[in-house]
């Protein structure tokens, strides 16, 4: 006998259903229980998430165990409870005959957002008319009410299921059984995160026959449909502004909107927001669905990249400045924040948990944790290796951020960032990396008076070592923090076990690979990256990666070259320099050769390409800003006099510059030369950090 074409179209839905195992075997066993355990079943999750699908697959269940099912569709209803009852009578009136008998009935109500309105008649008079083994499945896009949470009746008999997008296992099933290739399946789930829509457009895509790497921004139909499934129409074009703002930050608040908006006022933006079906609240601020968030972004990238670009710029703008407002634990969650921009370059996305962990506590070394620590270094790397963090522990116990469990007790990961600068040479010959990494420091670029560099010597967790994992993405956190609270830090060296792991992601961040300082310990080869702050300082290093922010490629990230590199100057050199540059203060073509145009003191005031006129200017507001600071003391201020009449506003000879401070000359000279050293040591200790 052939199927008609209704049962061959749910034959051929059932064939490419998956998962949903929990939410299957709850409505199965509610259906043949003899005594119904709940009466309303309420489902709901975002557009596209798979709730028609699994209301079908319930129809489904409900004909195998020959129990009436009803299914009502809210897109063809007006939200009026007349039209409600119409559509029930007529779908049960169409039942076959020998359901109709059956004392279990099972009615089931899709789009329930469209009739939200009647939730309230629903809920007090047509549910409670119903007979006591009828089992009543509403889905829609929105969580149930508080009225049904606040009455005691309903809560006992009410079953709240939300939706979420299939596990990884789940989608590479489906993707099989839609014959992807296994090649695309890695790229199709992290573009679509396991939403089932997304996953059957994406491939709907592949069965055209195309021989493709998928590519969200080469498939605008998928971005075009995912993005009608989330929003349904926007009331204006700010709303539509404030949805790809919620979409590019990690966590969005009232403040952050007004920012990237530059509106003074957005409460109702804000609260428009939080009513949508794919936007989630948190502790923290506003957070969009994961596939929401990647589908707005792929969107907007490739209708409008220059406000794109400008929405980031506005972002970036807004945590700079929090990240010198804030400090400790709130300082740390800003930069989660403000790395979170950077996920969208490829070099980035897999190399780090975006998610901040909210169980694992940052801490300083206890009392018993050294033998913890020395144990899990023993278990990934040997014991040649847990000796030598033994050697470190003792030494450096400063030097150690200990990440503890939920409860702030046990230890599950640490990293150790050693001072090289405060090591001896009898401790660093007892460890190749400390010995290998002082070597290249004296080979290369010898640190300066004041100045230090940091090894990152020992970082893991304990179950995942080095691998990518909440504890590895903390490292990384706490290495941009320390570098932007260390003073005078002039090199930082990092560690590691897998170096080619790392080279996309440590090349983005401007780590160059150092082969020559490589070390080995037992029989482990380990390879080592570093980065010069006096080379590309702090502000210029914050500036290379807002160009790679929204780099849509690896190749993309590459170090650009730049117009003038820094020179890194010892400490007689430097004083020469701001000596020189007083003499010519007045002279700005002199000026031009001046080495500390091209110091950290000057180039970390600039961007990058800045031309030599735009920083002798900075260099002579600088000398004059620090020459004026002597004029605090009474005791300076007579230095500053002096330099102010040979060198800032200069009389044509310094014998007249004497008489016209009416001074002999030698003393003169005297407060002159005094003045030239302090303002060198004030510039000096500048440059130095």
């Amino acid at each position: 006998m052939s199927l008609s074409l209704a049962e061959r179209l749910r034959a051929e839905r059932h064939q490419r259903f998956v998962g949903r195992a929990l939410e299957r075997q709850l409505f199965q066993s509610a259906l043949v229980a003899a005594e119904l355990p709940f009466h309303v079943l309420h489902v709901f999750g975002p557009g596209g998430v798979g709730k028609t699908t699994l209301l079908r697959e319930f129809v489904r269940l409900c004909e195998q165990a020959q129990v009436p099912a009803f299914y009502v569709d809210a897109r063809n209803l007006e939200a009026s409870p007349d039209s409600f009852l119409k559509a029930v009578k007529a779908v049960m009136s169409s039942a076959p005959p020998e359901l109709t008998g059956s004392s279990r009935q099972v009615i089931l109500v899709d789009t329930y957002e469209l009739i939200d309105r009647l939730d309230d008649w629903l809920r007090d008079e047509f549910l409670p008319q119903l007979p006591a083994q009828a089992l009543i499945v509403l889905a829609g896009r929105h969580a149930p009410t508080s009225a049904w949470r606040s009455d005691p009746g309903w809560q006992a008999i009410v079953q709240v299921v939300p939706l979420r997008n299939l596990s990884p296992e789940e989608s590479r099933a489906y993707l099989t059984r839609r014959e992807v290739p296994s090649a695309e399946h890695q790229g199709v789930l992290e573009f679509t995160h396991g939403h089932p829509l997304a996953l059957s457009l994406v491939a709907d895509v592949f069965a055209q026959g195309q021989d493709l790497h998928f590519q969200p921004e080469a498939a605008p139909d998928v971005v075009r449909t995912l993005l009608a499934r989330f929003v349904l129409e926007l009331p204006s074009p700010a709303h539509r502004i404030a949805l790809e703002a919620c979409a590019l930050a990690r966590l969005t608040t009232e403040t952050l909107l007004a920012e990237m908006l530059g509106l003074p006022e957005v409460h109702e933006l804000f609260q428009w927001l939080r009513s949508l079906s794919f936007i989630e609240a948190g502790r923290s601020g506003l957070f969009p669905h994961d596939l929401a968030r990647e589908v707005l972004i792929a969107d907007l990238r490739w209708r409008n990249p220059d406000w794109y670009t400008e929405l980031h710029l506005r972002a970036r703008t807004y945590y700079t400045s929090r990240l010198e407002q804030t400090r400790g634990q709130e300082q740390h969650s800003t930069l989660f924040d403000y790395i979170f921009l950077h996920r969208d370059n490829p070099a980035v996305r897999p190399r780090f948990t975006w998610h901040e962990s909210s169980t694992l506590l940052t801490d300083r070394l206890r009392e018993g944790d050294p033998p913890i620590l020395v144990s899990m270094v023993a278990a990934h790397e040997g014991e040649a290796s847990a000796q030598l963090a033994a050697h470190w522990l003792a030494r450096q116990p400063y030097s150690v951020l200990v990440f503890r469990d939920g409860e702030g007790t046990a230890p599950v990961g640490f990293v150790m960032m050693l001072a090289l600068n405060q090591t001896t040479p009898e401790e660093r010959s007892v460890d190749p990396a400390a010995q290998t990494a002082w070597d290249y420091l004296q080979n290369h670029t010898p640190l300066r008076a004041g100045e230090g560099a940091t090894l990152l010597r020992f970082w893991l967790a304990a179950d995942t070592y080095q691998a990518v994992s909440p504890i590895q993405s903390l490292i990384f956190i706490h290495f941009v923090q320390y570098h932007r609270t260390t003073a005078g830090l002039a090199f930082t060296f990092f560690s590691c076990a897998e170096p080619d792991f790392w080279a996309a992601m440590f090349n983005y961040a401007d780590l160059a690979r150092l082969p020559e300082a490589d070390f080995s310990v037992g029989e482990r080869h380990y390879g080592m990256y570093g980065h010069d702050w006096r080379a590309v300082p702090p502000m210029a290093w914050q500036a290379l990666l807002a160009q790679r922010e929204i780099a849509a490629s690896v190749q993309a990230t590459a170090t650009p070259e730049v117009s003038m590199p820094l020179m890194v100057l010892s400490q007689p050199a430097f004083v020469e320099a701001v000596r020189e540059a007083l003499r010519n203060f007045a002279r700005a073509d002199a000026l031009r050769n001046n080495p500390l145009l091209q110091s950290r003191l000057v180039m970390e005031q600039v961007p990058a390409q800045t031309d030599v006129a735009e920083r002798i200017a900075v260099l002579r507001q600088l000398i004059q800003s620090a020459c004026e600071s002597l004029q605090s003391s009474p005791r300076e201020a007579k230095c500053y006099r002096a330099l102010h009449r040979a060198y800032l506003q200069p009389a044509p000879t310094q014998e007249q510059a004497a008489e016209l401070l009416d001074l002999p000359f030698s003393t003169f000279r005297r407060h002159l030369k005094t003045g030239m050293s302090q303002v060198a040591d004030l510039l000096w200790h500048q440059e130095i950090g």
